[in-house]
């Protein structure tokens, strides 16, 4: 299977003493879902801009380092990537800080994408709240046309509703994610995300919502609370093991989707997927940064 992951990628600066990597929530997942397909039938792309400026070409050098495909990642002159500043708590919890309104990706976003070009050859397509957000409501609108298009002729898609205040508003997003959840054959949902959206609820609401609005499978995350995972036929409860030690919350949504989405991929069953998103969740939080080492990466049974 071809999977590609739309999005942006910034330069994060972290840590006392300041030290410099990278994330973006859909680059996240491509890390983790090329760590885990890696030596197998699926390839992960990756759909963005970045500039020709140095940073740029450091990104590009450790993605494809990572086993990610980057042959569409469209290069811009005169622009580079975007940068964040994480702070992070005694919890593990943390406060970012962006620059990112003259990035690559926000440029390209705003450009008219050739979306038929783009998404030739995909099998599937994964891609979040923040990926809708950063695109101006035209070319939103001629996005999600795009996606229609694309599922209407087989494609697989994967929505993860992370959502961002600065980015937009919730009427703005509550106008966008109905229209995912249609075409999502994986919704994979924030339950704080989903309150700041659509208000409170409870998860099994937030679970009904999803399925009738026509996602075919939802997966409502709680951080240390059981996920809920639910479709037409069945509903699950699967809890996270303790950790004893959170280091760094950073990109815990965004492998827990890489997690399951790779268990699915590999025939697992829901409860056993949400476990495996666990898994690597938790392994991902006692370890500073969105990316953690290689070499701590728990294998796909």
């Amino acid at each position: 299977m071809q999977i590609a992951a739309l999005g942006e990628c910034m330069i994060e600066l972290s840590g006392a003493p300041l030290r410099k990597t990278y994330g973006g929530d859909t680059l996240n997942t491509a890390v983790y879902l090329a760590r885990l397909l890696a030596g197998g039938a699926h390839a992960v792309h990756y759909l963005t801009a970045l500039g020709q400026d140095n940073l740029s070409d450091e990104l590009l050098a450790a993605w494809q380092a990572e086993g990610i495909n980057t042959a569409r990642v469209v290069r811009l002159a005169a622009r580079q990537p975007g940068l964040y500043l994480v702070e992070t708590d005694a919890a593990g919890e943390r406060r970012f800080h962006y620059w990112r309104n003259d990035s690559a990706a926000r440029a390209w976003f705003a450009s008219g994408i050739d979306f038929a070009t783009l998404l030739a050859g995909l099998d599937a397509v994964y891609l979040s709240g923040i990926t809708l957000a950063l695109f101006p409501h035209s070319e939103r609108t001629h996005l999600i046309a795009a996606l229609r298009a694309f599922k209407a002729a087989g494609g697989v898609i994967w929505f993860d509703n992370n959502y961002r205040p600065a980015l937009w508003s919730p009427a703005a997003a509550r106008e966008a994610y109905p229209q995912l959840y249609a075409l999502a054959d994986v919704a994979l949902l924030t339950e704080d995300d989903d309150i700041a959206v659509f208000g409170p609820a409870d998860a099994d609401t937030m679970l009904q919502r999803a399925l009738a609005a026509g996602a075919a499978e939802v997966v409502i995350k709680r951080g240390s609370l059981p996920c809920l995972i639910a479709n037409a036929q069945q509903r699950h409860e699967v809890a996270p093991a303790a950790v004893s030690r959170v280091v760094d919350t950073c990109a815990a949504g965004d492998s827990f989707a890489a997690g399951y989405l790779a268990a699915r991929l590999h025939g697992l069953a829901l409860p056993a997927a949400a476990a495996q998103g666990h898994l690597l969740a938790g392994t991902v939080i006692q370890h500073p940064g969105a990316i953690m080492p290689q070499a701590a990466m728990p294998a796909l049974p």
